[in-house]
């Protein structure tokens, strides 16, 4: 009778016990892919959600504050455009995209309006000094240590995506885009010419209403701004559209030492929530991952335990009949290796199946298939019932036949 043969005989004769022993090391695995799943995909759609909220680091005049900035960033102070450029010579690990910006009062038909003076990507394209860099088809900044969960911000072309994404990829010198409000109070839609500051402009776009002050903007090119306003190569305020994992990190302090002429500010609660949301559900994850498998584990090793004990006789007569302690320890361990692979394989499919169902319901999360976790799943559990059955394997491989045939 072969190894195999009697590994399977094992199984199909005491399989209560065996399923019990599985039952915990599949519940362990599907505990990790399930968590594993809605966290990852959780993370996906929250830095999604960020970039509705807008920028989350501000470079500011040095005599500015955050409560001037939200004051319609008419706060009359400007620095250098040539901040920009630095920055994005720079290239900071998890600065996904920059948005400098010139805010100037202006009317349109009698009506006082904010103009503000955007830098649309392609700019950032076409400037050769910037071209060796990698700038032409990555987003503006880094693409190096940025979080895995970030979304690239460069690849909407649609001049709607300034609501979100705080950045444009055309803009010519002559075109406008309205906010929702402006556009209803001035009833002009895209296609219509409007004249400002003595140019004219063809609306070329009309955002979606947003509930901030960008509803009562008019968005138009920052060197027509300047040009038209006098005001000169300068911007009111940067934003930066940053890895929260970053801004919350090292990331400041490396724009304070890049720009220290300037004001640095994070939006705290912003960065800070993702960052604490991620990270506890990312240790939620492996904390139940280690519960369950150590109680799996345990639960195994009693098995094994109790297997030895209840088959001294059967395992003294293999050994009798000339089965060495190597294959008696083969064995024992090749029962636990199929329980771990059909724990690990079950588990993944059980925490697969539970993530899809699950987090549309309770986050609104969609989910998807991660198969990356299917081998994590399978080591860890073949790994841990291993451990868990090198000790009784060994007891049973130590037994002498003759003492085993003495016991009454």
């Amino acid at each position: 009778m072969t190894l195999r043969s009697l590994i399977w005989k094992e199984l199909w004769q005491r399989p209560t016990p065996m399923l019990t022993s599985l039952l915990a090391v599949t519940l362990g695995v599907t505990a990790l892919v399930a968590i594993q799943n809605i966290t990852v995909f959780s993370e996906r759609k929250i830095a999604g959600d960020m970039e509705s909220l807008g920028a989350n680091v501000l470079v500011l005049p040095p005599s500015i504050t955050l409560q001037d900035y939200y004051a319609a960033d008419m706060h009359g102070q400007t620095m250098p455009e040539e901040y920009v450029t630095r920055l994005a010579l720079a290239r900071m690990p998890g600065v996904q995209n920059l948005a400098p910006k010139l805010c100037v009062e202006a009317s349109v038909d009698t009506i006082p309006v904010t103009l503000t003076g955007i830098l649309p990507r392609s700019e950032f394209q076409a400037k050769s000094a910037w071209q060796g860099i990698g700038l032409i088809t990555n987003a503006v900044g880094s693409d190096r240590g940025c979080c895995p969960t970030a979304t690239s911000l460069g690849g909407d072309d649609d001049p709607s995506s300034l609501a979100t994404t705080r950045s444009i990829q055309d803009l010519g010198e002559h075109e406008l885009i309205l906010g929702a409000d402006l556009a209803t109070q001035l009833g002009a839609g895209v296609g219509d010419e409007l004249n400002m500051l003595g140019a004219d402009f063809q609306v070329l776009s009309v955002l979606p209403a947003t509930g901030t002050i960008d509803d009562g903007r008019v968005f138009a090119h920052l060197h027509t701004v300047q040009r038209l306003s006098e005001s000169g190569p300068v911007v009111n305020v940067i934003e930066i559209m940053a890895c929260c994992e970053d801004a919350a990190g090292s990331l400041i302090t490396d724009l304070a030492t890049e720009l220290p002429e300037t004001r640095i500010v994070t939006i705290a609660q912003v960065v800070e929530t993702q960052v604490a949301v991620n990270g506890l559900m990312s240790r939620l994850s492996w904390v139940f991952f280690s519960i369950l498998l150590l109680v799996g584990g345990a639960s195994i090793a009693s098995v094994m335990y109790a297997n030895v004990t209840e088959r001294r006789k059967e395992i003294g007569t293999l050994m009798a009949l000339g089965a060495s302690r190597r294959f008696v320890t083969r064995m024992f361990l090749g029962k636990a290796t199929l329980l771990g692979v059909a724990g690990g394989i079950g588990g993944f499919l059980v925490g697969t199946v539970l993530a899809s169902v699950l987090g549309p319901q309770l986050l609104g999360v969609s989910v998807r298939p991660m198969p990356g976790l299917l081998a994590i799943g399978i080591v860890t559990a073949t790994l841990v019932a291993v451990a868990a059955s090198f000790l009784p394997a060994r007891r049973a491989a130590g037994l002498d036949p003759c003492l085993v045939f003495n016991d009454t």
